[in-house]
């Protein structure tokens, strides 16, 4: 069986930078618990890394979200924490200037993945889109995010990102 846990945006800036909260250091452990879990088992991890230029407040997504964050080359561009310490355990980091990775879903589409996990952050943001495109690309895989390893800094909206991702057939644990 061919697994593969795909690491979501888990960035010094979600966690403790410019969009950082709480609920987000909340997860390190988890996430680094499953990233040794999948490598110990001979699985794939992958990573995606927001992504954004210095010109970010002037992109669609800067002027709806005007916050500068994941700027590449910054310290917040970087993992947090222990995820950082695993970064050479990643088969495959992609860094993503959108919610969702087009790069991701190719990747995805060249691969027989029999299950995919997602972690990260933000539930209700990124999450939600890389587990949508993972869902098109392996429409075969079962798809999976795990409660205990994602976080939103809206719970009323990552409650309705869960009912979402149940109803397009990925399993919330």
């Amino acid at each position: 069986m061919k697994k593969l846990l795909i690491v979501v945006d888990y960035q010094k800036d979600f966690v403790t930078g410019s969009l950082g909260f709480d609920g987000a250091k909340n997860i390190e452990n988890a996430i680094a618990d499953k990233i040794m879990r999948y490598k110990n088992n001979g699985d794939y991890v992958v990573a995606t890394m927001d992504t954004h230029t210095e010109n970010y407040l002037e992109t669609r997504e800067g002027k709806n979200l005007p916050v500068k964050h994941c700027i590449k080359g910054t310290e917040g561009h970087g993992f947090y924490g222990k995820i950082n310490d695993y970064k050479d355990k990643f088969d495959k980091i992609i860094l993503k200037p959108s919610f969702g990775s087009g790069e991701l879903f190719e990747w995805l589409k060249g691969n027989d993945f029999d299950s995919i996990e997602l972690c990260g952050v933000v539930t209700n943001i990124c999450v939600i889109s890389n587990a949508v495109m993972a869902k098109t690309a392996c429409p075969e895989a079962e798809i999976f995010v795990d409660k205990a390893a994602v976080a939103s800094n809206d719970k009323e909206l990552e409650s309705f990102a869960f009912t979402i991702m149940e109803n397009l057939q990925i399993k919330i644990i």
